[in-house]
C-alpha cells in the first residue's frame, strides 16, 4: 500500500559547506526565526534555519520509511569544508572539517501512533554547532554553487556566517495567557486512571501509562524561541529541543549512538517538589517507594530487551538512581553498550519506541488500555524527537515536557505510569507538575 509523504522530494546533487568559526555565545542567540530547529543539552547543540530538505509520513513503518529516504538524501550529498577566521572569512578546503558533525544533518520528530499520526523530518539549509568549546556553520546549497578553484571563499557560506550576529526576527513574549481544559476534563482523566488500576488489578497488565493535555490560549502568536531559551536555562539537564513546532525539554534520552557506543537513560518514577519540600528526604522517599521502584524495573526492562539483539556488549545498573530536576526528581538508570553491527540511530529509536515508560508493560496490551481509556491523541507526544548525521550517529529523546504550537495556541502534555498503587488524586498532582516547565516559560 503506497502512504503519502508530503515534500519527500530529493532532487539533484547538493553541496554541503561547513566552516569553523569562534565561539559566538549562546546558540540560542543566533536563531533568527521562530520556524527554526533546536536541540541544546548542557549549552551545546545545535540550532538550524532553513529547509533543503522535508518529509512528512503518515501510515505504516514511518521509521523505515525515514531511514531509507534520508539513506537517499545523503547519496546526493557532497562535502566540503574549511575554517573562518574570526568570523570574517570562510575558505572552502578539499575535506571536511575535523568536527564530530560537519555533514547534513536530519532533524526529525515521530508520531506516537503511526497508525493515527504524522512523522516529520527536516534538513534544514543551515545548521550552527557547539560542542567541547569549538562552533562550526554548515550550509548545503545546490551543486551549481560550487565555487571554483582550490581554496576559493564560498560567498554563501560567508553570508550563513553574517547572519550569526543576532536574530532577524525579534522574539517577543506571548503576553497574557488562557488555559482551558484540553481531549479529556480532569475528573473524567481520573477516572481513567481509576479504571486502569482495576485492569492492573485483575492480571490484565502491570503498568499502562495514561496522559493528558492543556490548552493555552496566548495574546499575541507564541514565539518559539521564548520558550527555548527559558527551557533551556531552567532545565540545563534536559534535551531542549524544536522541531516543527514541537518544543520542550526532555529528561529522557531514547538512544545516543556514537560510532559503535550506545547510551539510554531511562527514567520512570517521580516525585514532585512543593514550597515546603527537602530534596534530600524526597529523594529518599523516591527511592523507598515500592510503587515507583515497580514502574522504574518495568521501564528499565523495556529498553534493555529492546536493545539487547543489536548490541555486542549490554550493561544495566543492578539499582536506579536519583535524578534531579528543577521541578521534579525521576528514578534514572543508564544502560549502555557496544554495538555488534553499524545499525544506525534512527533504528534503535525504532526499536525501543514506545517503551515502558511511556506506554507500559507488557507493550501491546498497554497500548490497547491506552486506546479504550485515555480519550486524546498523542500526536508526536512522547515519541521520539532528535536527530540524526550521514555517519548514521546521532541522539534521540523522548518527547516529553513539550508542547505542540500552532499560531497563539500551545497544547501541552503529560503522562503518568500507572500501576497497581496508583492513586487517582496523586496522578493529577504528578501530571501537574509535569506541565509546569512549558506552563512555567509561557507566564514569563
Amino acid at each position: 500500500m503506497s502512504h503519502p509523504q508530503a515534500g519527500a522530494q530529493v532532487t539533484g546533487a547538493t553541496q554541503v559547506r561547513t566552516v569553523e568559526v569562534p565561539n559566538l555565545g549562546p546558540l540560542l542567540d543566533h536563531l533568527p526565526t521562530a520556524a527554526g530547529v533546536a536541540w541544546i543539552h548542557a549549552g551545546d547543540g545545535m540550532v538550524a534555519w532553513g529547509e533543503a530538505a522535508r518529509i512528512e509520513l503518515t501510515g505504516p513503518d514511518q521509521f523505515e520509511r525515514a531511514a531509507e529516504w534520508w539513506q537517499q538524501y545523503c547519496a546526493t550529498v557532497a562535502r566540503s569544508g574549511g575554517s573562518a577566521g574570526n568570523g570574517a572569512a570562510g575558505t572552502a578546503a578539499a575535506e571536511p572539517v575535523d568536527v564530530p558533525v560537519s555533514g547534513p544533518i536530519m532533524f526529525g520528530t515521530f508520531a506516537f501512533d503511526e497508525s493515527t499520526g504524522t512523522s516529520v523530518v527536516v534538513v534544514p539549509r543551515i545548521v550552527l554547532t557547539r560542542k567541547d568549546g569549538r562552533s562550526w556553520v554548515t550550509l548545503i546549497q545546490p551543486d551549481e554553487t560550487e565555487p571554483t578553484g582550490s581554496g576559493a571563499t564560498h560567498p554563501a557560506v560567508l553570508a550563513a556566517i553574517s547572519t550569526l550576529g543576532g536574530p532577524a526576527e525579534p522574539v517577543r513574549a506571548p503576553g497574557e495567557v488562557r488555559w482551558s481544559e484540553g481531549s479529556v476534563p480532569v475528573m473524567t482523566w481520573a477516572a481513567a486512571v481509576a479504571a486502569a488500576v482495576t485492569r492492573i488489578g485483575t492480571g490484565e497488565l502491570a503498568k499502562v501509562v495514561l496522559a493528558r493535555d492543556v490548552v493555552a490560549e496566548a495574546e499575541r502568536p507564541i514565539d518559539a524561541r521564548h520558550l527555548l531559551s527559558r527551557l533551556s536555562d531552567r532545565y540545563p539537564s534536559c534535551w531542549t529541543f524544536a522541531v516543527d513546532g514541537l518544543v520542550g525539554a526532555s529528561p529522557e534520552l531514547l538512544i545516543r549512538r556514537s560510532g559503535a557506543e550506545i547510551v539510554s537513560l531511562v527514567l520512570a518514577g517521580t516525585a514532585w517538589r512543593h514550597d515546603d519540600f527537602d530534596e534530600d528526604r524526597l529523594a529518599a522517599e523516591l527511592i523507598a517507594s515500592a510503587k515507583d521502584q515497580e514502574e522504574h524495573v518495568y521501564a528499565t526492562q523495556s529498553a534493555a530487551e529492546a536493545l539487547a539483539g543489536y548490541c555486542a556488549e549490554l550493561s544495566v545498573p543492578d539499582a536506579p538512581e536519583v535524578v534531579r530536576l528543577a521541578n521534579v526528581v525521576h528514578l534514572g538508570t543508564q544502560v549502555s553498550g557496544r554495538l555488534a553491527g553499524d545499525t544506525d540511530a534512527l533504528t534503535l529509536a525504532a526499536a525501543l519506541h514506545p517503551t515502558a515508560a511511556v506506554a507500559g508493560t507488557p507493550t501491546e496490551l498497554a497500548l490497547k488500555v491506552i486506546d479504550d481509556l485515555e480519550g486524546m491523541d498523542r500526536g508526536r507526544y512522547a515519541g521520539p524527537v532528535g536527530w540524526m548525521d550521514a555517519n548514521g550517529d546521532g541522539e534521540w529523546c523522548i518527547a516529553l515536557r513539550c508542547a505542540e504550537l500552532a499560531g497563539r495556541q500551545a497544547r501541552l502534555f503529560a503522562g503518568c505510569g500507572i500501576v497497581a498503587g496508583s492513586v487517582p488524586v496523586t496522578e493529577i498532582a504528578e501530571a501537574q507538575a509535569k506541565f509546569a516547565p512549558i506552563r512555567d516559560a509561557l507566564a514569563d
